[in-house]
């Protein structure tokens, strides 16, 4: 027991811990706490649980020495790194899209362009979407925030105008030349019409979701801009935020929705009040899915808790 105590007393003296082991620790947490929260959720969740097995199966091969089993493991990891990036792939663009499309000057002061909105542009932007809405007009409205839409404005027509009711119900009438696209606006203006935005590829989405809506979640999920919807089939008024959809808005509630996300209060910086808003919306989107799983109805299980009814082309 002397032995084995001085064995132990000498591990411990000749364990050194300093500054750079207390960094290096910190960084490989955050690091697999960030790639933890992204695959969550995700499709990659199931292939990270894949590859997981496999990495256990390789521990198990080199303890009980297992030469068949242990050959073919290390020959896959020789080519693992390409494998994932394959399997991987559109979870690894959707995470470098994001990234390449936050500036510099973006990380320092976060939600900035949003505080360039006011409560006027939140009036005309309510005013025209209820109109819309009213008169079942189709619209894709989207609030472009840090990560850049370069790429989706330069696919539709530069406006660069003022935000007004009248303009952007203009825009979206039927049969005008820019009413099939997105109306992008940045620093509270009215940037670009007629932009064309991404698809989402999710398959939990129910396939009878119209194609303005699958435009407005893709564009949530490979940015952080927030996304209006108004339906041309039933008038519905959808916000799509973070690849979640939250339907059925009023005047009352978008209003109060917008203006908790984009406008400045007193007591708040524009960073607290874009947090506050994305957990509210979460929390009403986990609430909303709660209460459909409570529901003996069969399309819950296909996704139709997203569905409006509507099909458009």
């Amino acid at each position: 027991m002397i032995q084995l105590a001085n064995y132990f007393k000498s591990q411990i003296k000749a364990f050194s811990f300093g500054i750079n082991d207390f960094f290096d620790i910190l960084i490989v947490a955050v690091l697999l706490y960030y790639v933890y929260k992204f695959i969550k959720e995700r499709r990659a969740a199931k292939l990270a649980i894949g590859v997981i097995f496999i990495l256990l199966v390789k521990i198990l091969t080199d303890i009980f020495s297992l030469n068949a089993l242990g050959f073919i493991i290390n020959n896959f990891f020789k080519i693992g790194l390409l494998a994932i990036g394959v399997l991987f792939q559109p979870e690894l663009r959707s995470v470098l899209e994001k990234a390449g499309g936050t500036s510099l000057k973006g990380l320092k002061n976060f939600t900035d362009k949003f505080s360039e909105i006011n409560e006027k542009t939140v009036n005309e932007v309510c005013d025209a979407v209820c109109e819309m809405a009213k008169n079942k007009t189709g619209a894709l409205i989207v609030f472009e925030n840090q990560t850049g839409l370069n790429d989706i404005i330069s696919s539709g027509t530069v406006v660069n105008a003022d935000v007004s009711s009248f303009l952007l119900r203009n825009i979206f009438f039927e049969n005008t030349p820019l009413h099939d696209g997105a109306v992008v606006i940045r620093e509270g203006r009215i940037y670009a019409a007629g932009c064309y935005l991404p698809l989402t590829d999710n398959p939990s989405v129910a396939k009878e979701l119209g194609t303005r809506h699958r435009a407005a979640i893709g564009m949530s999920e490979i940015s952080d801009a927030l996304v209006l919807v108004v339906s041309e089939e039933t008038g519905t008024i959808s916000v799509a935020y973070k690849g979640n959809i939250e339907r059925k808005y009023d005047y009352a509630r978008l209003k109060a929705y917008l203006s908790e996300v984009l406008l400045p209060s007193n007591d708040e910086t524009p960073k607290k009040r874009f947090n506050k808003f994305a957990k509210t919306f979460e929390k009403s989107e986990k609430n909303r899915t709660k209460k459909k799983k409570k529901e003996d109805s069969p399309k819950d299980e296909i996704g139709f808790d997203l569905f409006d009814g509507e099909s458009e082309e």
